[in-house]
């Protein structure tokens, strides 16, 4: 009788817990790893820690003794037209002839360079997997004639 009533108590603190644990906030808040580089030669590290304060969003590059603060960052939301109250899977959009929502995230940062000034990087990309725990940024990043691609996943 113990061991049921423990197990039922236990289901019931998971199942009260587990929403709460899911509601992350900004999607963009967090730490994100990846690399970033051009075609043929081997990545750069890159790891970004980003905070919505309710107004803007503001964080990191590379945290450490050389840390390069976000001098902007945006996230725009394209919403596609769903049914009627319902939110519907990669597949079903595809289905239904319709395109998921798109969360186009972007960050300028000042990297120093050789000759002591800084260059702009500007990192351009998408979230895929927005509403799971394997969330990721992927797109392009320019810094002068520089191009290149990046990713980053969501630590």
């Amino acid at each position: 009788m113990k061991g049921a009533r423990l197990s039922l108590i236990l289901a019931a603190v998971l199942t009260l817990t587990a929403p709460a644990a899911a509601q992350e906030g900004h999607p963009l808040t967090g730490a994100w790893y990846g690399e970033f580089g051009t075609a043929g030669n081997p990545g750069r590290d890159l790891t970004v820690v980003m905070r919505w304060d309710g107004q803007k969003i503001t964080g990191l590059v590379n945290p450490g003794p050389d840390a390069m603060p976000i001098k902007t960052a945006t996230l725009d939301v394209t919403f596609a037209v769903n049914p009627p109250g319902r939110a519907l899977t990669d597949i079903q959009y595809a289905k239904a002839g319709s395109i998921p929502p798109k969360f186009m995230v972007r960050f300028e940062v000042d990297a120093p360079n050789k000759t002591g000034g800084a260059d702009r990087l500007v990192f351009e990309g998408t979230i895929q997997n927005l509403l799971a725990a394997n969330r990721r940024i992927a797109g392009t990043w320019t810094s002068g004639g520089a191009k290149g691609e990046f990713s980053l996943r969501r630590l």
